[in-house]
């Protein structure tokens, strides 16, 4: 059974390691992060993330955040990052954290939740489609990764209504 909690700050290194071992062009625009980078930092601090844990195990997390820092934006919320472990995939482990910061995101008062996914990662876009995210825009060639230039597709979730049937 996966439990999902708020990341604690002694979760830096585990979670700095899944991310390490999780990167890929297929899903990050930013270089791959060097060996001894820490996870949290300023901009990204423990209580912006869930966790994922099988057992004793952190197998996974997502990052949520208010992408517009002002009250006109305090009604949405995006994710900013999602990773599970290649060991627990197809296990359920990202639809649970999907659904955890979906949760979570209505406890903090938001109306909607808003990703951002590179055109090339369908079985991303399936899995958020799955979750009831739609797709509401793409920036066409928005990014030039690994020799191609590639969309950067826009979904949404409302938080008023519920989820798609999985």
């Amino acid at each position: 059974m996966t439990e999902i909690r708020t990341a604690r700050r002694s979760d830096d290194r585990v979670l700095a390691d899944l991310d390490r071992r999780t990167w890929s062009p297929l899903h990050a625009v930013l270089p791959e992060p060097p060996e001894g980078k820490p996870f949290f930092d300023v901009a990204h601090p423990p209580e912006q993330h869930l966790v994922a844990e099988l057992g004793v195990r952190v197998v996974g997390y997502i990052r949520l955040v208010q992408p517009v820092p002002e009250p006109c934006g305090a009604h949405v919320r995006q994710i900013q990052g999602l990773a599970v472990d290649t060991a627990a995939r197809g296990a359920g482990v990202g639809r649970a954290l999907i659904e955890a910061a979906c949760a979570e995101a209505a406890r903090q008062g938001a109306r909607r939740i808003t990703l951002r996914v590179l055109g090339w990662n369908s079985e991303a876009q399936r899995l958020y489609e799955r979750a009831g995210f739609k797709i509401e825009g793409v920036l066409r060639e928005e990014f030039y990764l690994d020799g191609q230039y590639v969309d950067d597709v826009l979904m949404a979730r409302s938080l008023s209504r519920p989820a798609a049937p999985a």
